[in-house]
């Protein structure tokens, strides 16, 4: 507890040296505190440049933020959560203590001199570095360092946003991948240190400033359910323009790496030059979207300008977020499909505004498929909570429609183009090379469904397992019941409580002889009691038992072979 506080502590005060890195260094390269609010003006450093000094402003950018993260720190070039995903899923949580610093400064300057990227991915992997440095100092468990790292990432959210609730989930849903009351509790710890700290400096306001927005018609639900599934195709394909443009990129590319992201920013300042709008994260242009700003024409150029110029950025070797990209293209595709209903439904319809908020959360979840994340964040972000319904409707939509269309997320996709898959097996690591089948153990005798409890109580005290497979009367597969729950069923009032352990039996995921060890423990680790069936390749019929203990034969097996 005391050390989520400090880590809290940590990543509130970091989370002030970056956004003020970033005022400094935008002001610095463009002479506006932020160039996408007045869009194709001068700078007045160098007037004598007119618009065109964002053709350099991305270059001498790079000559500085190049060098920096390719002798210092290589992976502070990107978005930075995947990082941060995979030393928690792979390392333990150690993180280089030297990443903050240069991810702090790579960030601010690629963003401050155009970068076309957001501020929540830098300041994640900075919070995480941080966590991870303070937790070698009391030389924390692997488990504890785990969320001692996330609890660095829940209070960089926190406090750049000011969203402590958002901070929270964040970090469990996206990189602890679970959630317990002891992550919970250790990220709210932090996640609220940061925010005090955090509401000091910039105020106790929420971070967009939007108008009100209500619901009018219930048509409007229809309307919401189908922009979240038009989301999905959006969030998707921004994430494979992420990825097409770097590659493209990579193909191109054949200096050193260090000089790639300046020679890169002269496509980039083109860009910018095109549609200044681009310029750094676009908050301002977001906002005057929800007003109404834009015409629907516009509001395309812009969302497909916030694509490229995103996938630019980071296919030159910038360093910058993708949640901010996500809700600028939400934005403009949600205010784009308000106009469309609007003029087909003007009866109907309701506020654009409330479209382009909903539009937001939902390419986001459908590109990194954090339903809850989205639902919070959003939430938080703008204050609004009278769009919540719609808004929870849209997200799920476009988290699922987005599962079918792609089985990587946005952040999942980097590390899988490494060959890095966090569910898969471990490369070298023995005890993940094994099939099930090899290590397995013989199946227990299973309890009829029929079976009394207080007669299931017996067997499973003499089993030696704290669970058994149930079958019913033809020998079909049933399910798993656990001591614990026949204990608790028994402590019920009679004629109330179930009386056979059919009424108990659960079915775990299946776990089967062919699957890869590296799965099946995703599943051993999570279910009750001390094992988990083993099933049949058809997954029809119980033929093995796999516990904790076969599990780790697969060590004796491998070094056997």
């Amino acid at each position: 507890m005391a050390l989520a506080v400090v880590v809290g502590g940590g990543a509130g005060l970091g989370s002030i040296a970056f956004r003020w890195c970033i005022q400094s260094f935008t002001h610095a390269f463009s002479g506006h505190a932020d160039y996408a609010a007045t869009p194709g003006v001068s700078n007045p450093h160098v007037p004598w440049l007119g618009p065109y000094f964002v053709l350099l402003a991305p270059v001498l950018g790079g000559l500085l933020y190049g060098p920096l993260v390719h002798r210092f720190a290589k992976e502070a070039r990107g978005h930075g959560v995947p990082e941060v995903m995979l030393a928690v899923a792979r390392r333990g949580g150690r993180i280089s203590p030297k990443v903050a610093v240069v991810k702090t400064l790579a960030s601010a300057l690629c963003i401050g001199s155009g970068g076309s990227v957001g501020r929540e991915g830098p300041i994640v992997q900075i919070g995480s570095a941080l966590g991870s440095a303070l937790g070698r100092v009391p030389k924390v468990t692997e488990g504890r360092m785990k969320l001692v790292v996330a609890c660095g990432a829940a209070g960089g959210i926190a406090a750049t946003f000011n969203a402590p609730l958002a901070g929270v989930f964040f970090a469990m849903e996206l990189i602890l991948g679970t959630f317990s009351a002891e992550a919970f509790g250790a990220t709210v710890l932090a996640s609220v240190t940061a925010s005090v700290i955090g509401r000091a400096a910039f105020g106790d306001v929420a971070f967009l400033k939007l108008p009100d927005f209500h619901i009018d018609h219930f048509a409007q639900y229809g309307l919401f359910a189908l922009l979240g599934v038009v989301a999905a195709v959006v969030g998707v394909g921004f994430t494979r323009s992420l990825y097409l443009v770097e590659d493209a990129c990579d193909w191109l590319w054949r200096g050193p790496e260090w000089l790639r992201p300046a020679v890169g920013g002269l496509a980039l300042g083109l860009v910018l030059l095109a549609l200044p709008e681009m310029y750094g994260v676009g908050y301002p242009v977001l906002e005057k979207a929800t007003e109404g700003g834009y015409a629907v024409g516009f509001l395309f150029l812009l969302l497909t300008g916030k694509m490229l110029a995103s996938s630019l950025t980071i296919g030159i070797g910038g360093s910058g977020g993708v949640f901010a990209p996500s809700l600028f293209i939400g934005a403009m595709l949600g205010s784009a499909y308000g106009i469309g209903a609007h003029a087909l439904l003007p009866g109907a319809a309701g506020a654009v505004g409330a479209y382009a908020l909903v539009g937001m959360g939902a390419v986001f979840a459908g590109a990194s498929r954090a339903p809850i994340t989205a639902v919070v964040i959003l939430f938080e972000l703008t204050g609004e909570y009278s769009i919540i319904l719609p808004l929870m409707l849209s997200i799920v939509l476009a988290t699922a429609t987005g599962r079918l269309m792609s089985n990587d997320t946005i952040y999942t996709l980097k590390l899988r183009r490494r060959g890095i898959d966090l569910e898969g097996p471990v490369p070298g690591a023995r005890i993940c090379a094994q099939h099930v089948g090899r290590v397995m153990e013989p199946l227990p005798t299973p309890l009829p469904a029929s079976t009394p409890l207080a007669d299931a109580a017996d067997l499973l005290s003499l089993s030696g397992h704290g669970a058994l497979p149930v079958v019913d009367d033809t020998g079909g597969y049933v399910g798993v019941v656990t001591a614990q729950a026949v204990g608790e069923a028994l402590t019920e009032e009679p004629g109330s409580a179930p009386e056979r352990v059919g009424q108990l039996a659960e079915p775990p995921a299946p776990v089967t002889t062919d699957q890869p060890l590296a799965q099946a423990l995703h599943t051993l680790v999570t279910a009750p009691g001390s094992g988990v069936p083993v099933l049949d390749p058809g997954r029809t019929k119980p033929v093995g038992w796999l516990s904790h203990q076969s599990a780790l034969r697969a060590v004796h097996t491998a070094a056997d072979r």
